[in-house]
């Protein structure tokens, strides 16, 4: 049961945080979305922050999972970093729950030492998993340059998302992504041959 209520529990607190803001999230907000006591979250969290963390955690696995999974099922390089991008981008990842999410934990990061360590290994692995594939395409110095711009350009789709009254466009945002690449390669391959 554990496993189970401490999911609804972190859903609850994606929705909260969502509905009424990163500050205005409690306990009792979270546990009233979730349907149970506040006893019951102060039972499997020692409180919000913790629970926060948790959430942040959940959201990160779910992550590493999904891009894990899609790195598994690439056959070439250039799959490869597709398969990151999507993984980050992924309709059912770029809700406009976890863009709220998102973007709260990110303003917490600067005061939490704690979250700013989960979102150093969150852009860490995206960063490595884009030069790894990278580097069969082009040279390492190039590799990383594309991989820290491919990064910020994710991570400012996300922040865009947050800011926007409209719904996050998934589609879009991969069209945005895979076009930053396409003229990254271009360029470099002009470069190469000129």
């Amino acid at each position: 049961m554990e496993p189970i209520r401490r999911r609804q529990l972190i859903d609850a607190t994606i929705g909260a945080i969502h509905e009424h803001g990163f500050a205005d999230t409690t306990v009792s907000r979270i546990s009233a979305r979730a349907g149970v006591s506040t006893g019951i979250v102060h039972h499997y969290f020692r409180g919000k922050d913790d629970l926060l963390e948790a959430t942040l955690r959940a959201i990160a696995a779910a992550l590493r999972r999904d891009t894990t999974d899609r790195l598994a099922r690439a056959r070439s390089p250039r799959e490869r970093i597709d398969a990151v991008i999507d993984s980050n981008l992924a309709p059912d990842r770029f809700t406009p729950e976890a863009v709220s999410a998102w973007l709260a934990f990110w303003s917490q990061v600067p005061t939490s030492a704690q979250l700013a360590r989960i979102q150093r290994i969150i852009m860490q692995r995206v960063h490595s998993n884009l030069v790894h594939a990278l580097r069969a395409l082009v040279p390492g110095e190039q590799a990383q340059k594309i991989a820290a711009g491919l990064g910020i350009l994710i991570d400012g789709l996300w922040l865009r998302a947050a800011l926007s009254k409209e719904l996050p466009d998934t589609e879009f945002a991969l069209m945005l992504a895979r076009d930053y690449l396409d003229r990254q390669l271009r360029e470099f391959r002009h470069e190469e041959f000129a």
